[in-house]
Order: C-alpha cells, then structure tokens, then sequence
C-alpha cells in the first residue's frame, strides 16, 4: 500500500487507517467503505481484487449498498470475470432490501431478458419501487412502458405523469420523451411550443437525439424559424457525440448549401455516419464513389457501401446496388442479382425500381418474362403518380396482341401520362387524334399535343408539326415555322426531316428564303 506526504493524503491514510480497523473487526458499513476506497484508489491504491474482497464481506453481513456494488462488478467485469446471473443475483439481494438503484438495474435486466429470463411484469415491479423513491431512470423507463403498452397497461396520459417526474428533476431523457409527447399529442394536449421547451431542456443537457432533433427544426424551419447556423450548431453537438442522423446531415448541409459549402466536411461527417452504420450515408457514400464525388472513382468501393446499406433494408441503395449489377459501371453483368435487389427495393415502395422490375417482367430479363408481373408492378407505381408507369400501362393494355389488351384503359392511362408532362404520352395522344384511335379525329387536339411533346424535345413530335404547318394541316400554313420545326426534328435525330426540309425550301419564295436563313443562324448560334 503507497501513501504520499501531502497534507491531504496523509489525511486520507488516516482516514483509510480508520475505516481498514473497523472493517476488520467486522463493521459491516466500514467493510464497504474499504472496498468503496479500493475501488476507487481513495487513499490507497486501486485494487479491485481488495475491493471485491470487501464488498464480499459486507454483502454477505448484508449491507444493500454492498450488494449493489457487487452486481456492478459483475455486470461490468470490473475486477471479476462478467457474470450476468451473478449481477442478478446481487441485485436482488440489494433490491428486497428497498435498495432504489439496485431495483433500478434488475428491473432494466428483467426488461431486458439479461442474466435471466425476459419478464415485464417483474421489471415493471421493481421500477416502479424504484420509481416511488425518486429513481428518474426507473420513472422514465415506466413511461415508456405504459406509452407503449409492453408490460403495463397502454395509458399515455400515465407515461406522461412519469416522464414529468423525471424531466422536472432534470432527467435529459425523460425531458426528450415528454417533448415527444407535447409534439405528437401523445397524453397531453399537442403543443409544438412546449414541445420545444421540454427538448431545449434535454439539448442543454447533452442528450443528443434532442439535440438533433433541434437542429432537424432549425434546419427544416418546423415550429421555429429557419436557421442554418442554429442547425449546423445543434446537429453538431449532437454528431460529436457519435449521432449517426445528425453526422449525416451535417453532410447534406455542406454538400449542398451553396453559402456554407464544405466539400472536405461533407465528406468527413457523411463517411463517420457510414462506418456507424446509417444506411443513408452508406448509400450516400456509395454514390459518391461510384461517381467520383470528393474521392477516387472505385466501382467496388461504390458496390461495398451499397451493400451494407442494402443489406439494412435501405430502397435506394438496393435500387443503386441493382444498377450496378446491369453492367453498366464496369462491373460483370448480373441480370438475376440485378432483378433480386430490384425486387426488394420495388416491395418497399422504391417507385422507380417498380419500373424498371415491371420493364425486366415485360422483356424476361433476369426473370422469366410476365407480362402480368410487370402489369401488377407498373399499377403499383402509376397508382402513386410515376409518370412513366403511367406511360408504359398505355403501352402495355395497347398492345393487341397481347391477353392484356384494353383500348379504354390505354387511352386513359395515355391521356393521364401526357397530362403530367411525359413526352411520348403527349406525342401518343397526338398520333391518337391524328388517326382517329380510340378517339374522334381531331387535327387541332393533335397539333396541339404535339405542340406540347415537341417543345419537350421529342423528334416525331416536331417532325409532325413541321408536316402540318407545310400543309396547313391542323393549323395554319406556315412554312417558316414549319422549317423551324424539321430543322429541330433533323437535329433530335428524326431521319425522315432532311429531305421534307430540302422539298420545302425549294418551294420557298425570297422572303421565306432569308427567314430561314437567319432562323438556321440562329439555331446554329
């Protein structure tokens, strides 16, 4: 045993001296006062092995404080190899004895199926003693319980009374829970503001979801005003404590917020929510690899990210991970892995990998081709408004050959595509007014959609308005603007186009002539 000279350690010695005769003339208190010595290297060195000696020794007297540090000891393999059922066995000792902290941790145990079999019941038993001598955990554990109906009986207005307690005695947990209430009108009266007023609390005390969780408003100007320097602020403290969400948008905030753009920071912070496992930063990671994004293009480190992020249920890296499977990224070609991770994205509602698992369906690629598979798939994303599913249902009900043929579900899921804005659709609901198919013949209606897809860059479209106006079909006769459009049709790759617009310029008077001439200048400028 050392001791130093100082005034101070001479009166802890001393005071260690006191402490050491009295445990060992059997003082059950004194014995935990050593073994409280021990373990903590107050006046004497630490040693855990003397420090376990004599909590034994007060344990087996009987004291509930000593009996609680034992269960420490072993739960936490502090001087002692870890023993979850010992540390249960201490607890109990310690808790039928009215030992709050000790009730606390066998009940967080018994919750918890730890060193003994999973029961709620029991656990809810020993909160709640532990709860009624002011323990805050036990008091915000028994909220939680009562909120959400596992081993009490569901009473939000109850979990509410429990997360006061403890928020009021400055629990930063229990602070964040009841602002989750105020927030969601979960047993009290829904009030952003105090909402707001019960996270502030927990921020300010370093509870880190509420710090995000402040910073997630600030940032998205919800029930406060829009602040990014406030919401860079909290999403920081909260990323410094290993938040993965607030690192992550950290990220996004100094990706793409022009004023505080940090490519270096977005960097950083995105690959530190990676490595903790969020699968958006994994994803987002991937990305960046895959298009050489702040790093070195690398395909396989693109397809490790998604991965992870995939393998988390993550659509978007799914979706991503299948793409790299096509082939196109320098990878080996896998139809069937394409289509699997497609599939999986598609099941949680990743529109876009609907689509393409519907197209893979109607064509048999990396599946056996089914046509109503990619009929149920493509519903499922035109139903939420994916406008080239819209498109391909026209297409697909169109087909007469097909069992699946329908002209009236073609014609309206055509007219719905081309109403959003697709371009072929629009084009489609020219030519169907053009002919006359599956709608009364009307040049007007055609021009008019084709006007529509044309200006969208859509070749057919402007070679067909060029026709028209050469022909004052449908509209007025004009060659200049009917130029104007197979000029563009010729240039969008509209083979047809060249020799309409050699016939026309050579029926041109002189004045039409220098027109086109400063219009050809002018689209070549």
């Amino acid at each position: 045993m050392m001791r130093d000279a100082t005034a101070q350690d001479a009166r802890y010695s001393a005071e260690f001296l006191r402490v050491e005769d009295a445990a060992k003339e059997g003082v059950a208190a004194a014995q935990h006062r050593l073994g409280f010595m021990y373990f903590n290297g107050d006046g004497v060195t630490r040693d855990l092995e003397q420090a376990l000696h004599w909590y034994q020794r007060s344990a087996y007297s009987g004291l509930d404080s000593a009996q609680y540090n034992l269960g420490v000891m072993h739960q936490r393999g502090q001087g002692v190899p870890q023993d979850d059922q010992l540390a249960v066995h201490w607890y109990t000792l310690a808790a039928e004895q009215g030992y709050g902290a000790a009730q606390y941790n066998l009940g967080w145990m018994l919750a918890k199926g730890v060193g003994t079999a999973k029961n709620l019941i029991m656990a809810r038993h020993w909160f709640g003693a532990a709860a009624a001598q002011g323990h805050c955990g036990a008091q915000d554990n028994l909220g939680q319980m009562h909120e959400s109906g596992q081993g009490a009986p569901q009473d939000s207005a109850r979990a509410v009374l429990y997360y006061r307690q403890a928020a009021e005695l400055g629990y930063a947990r229990a602070q964040f829970n009841l602002g989750l209430c105020y927030d969601n009108g979960s047993g009290v009266e829904q009030d952003a503001q105090q909402a707001i007023t019960w996270f502030r609390k927990a921020a300010e005390r370093g509870h880190g979801p509420a710090q995000f969780n402040l910073g997630l408003r600030y940032d998205q100007g919800r029930d406060l005003d829009q602040d990014s320097d406030r919401a860079i602020a909290w999403y920081r403290r909260a990323a410094d404590q290993g938040h993965a969400s607030a690192q992550f948008n950290l990220s996004i905030i100094y990706a793409s917020d022009a004023e505080r753009r940090n490519d270096a920071l977005a960097l950083a912070w995105c690959r530190k929510a990676a490595e903790q496992g969020h699968a958006g930063a994994q994803d987002s990671l991937g990305l960046r690899f895959l298009g050489g994004h702040g790093v070195e293009r690398d395909n396989a480190l693109a397809e490790t990210w998604f991965r992870k992020a995939a393998l988390l249920g993550f659509a978007g890296a799914q979706y991503h991970l299948a793409q790299l499977y096509d082939g196109a990224r320098g990878l080996d070609a896998d139809p069937a892995q394409a289509a699997a991770w497609l599939d999986k994205a598609a099941t949680q509602g990743h529109l876009r990998a609907q689509f393409e698992l519907a197209l893979r369906y109607d064509s048999g690629i990396g599946v056996a081709r089914d046509e109503r598979c990619a009929l149920a798939w493509l519903r499922r994303a035109a139903d939420k408004d994916y406008v080239p599913a819209q498109f391909m249902l026209g297409e697909l009900f169109g087909r007469t050959e097909s069992d699946l043929a329908d002209p009236c579900q073609a014609l309206a899921w055509h007219l719905k595509a081309a109403a959003q804005g697709h371009a072929r659709a629009q084009f489609e609901m020219g030519m169907r007014y053009d002919c006359g198919k599956g709608v009364t013949r009307d040049w007007q209606a055609s021009f008019a959609w084709y006007t529509r897809a044309a200006r969208q860059g859509h070749a057919r479209a402007q070679l067909n308005l060029g026709i028209m106006h050469a022909a004052g079909h449908g509209a007025r006769r004009d060659p200049v603007a009917a130029y104007a459009w197979l000029l563009q049709a010729k240039r969008n790759g509209a083979l047809a186009a060249r020799k309409l617009i050699e016939q026309l310029a050579a029926r041109m008077n002189e004045h039409e002539q220098v027109q086109i001439a400063r219009l050809s200048a002018e689209i070549d400028g």
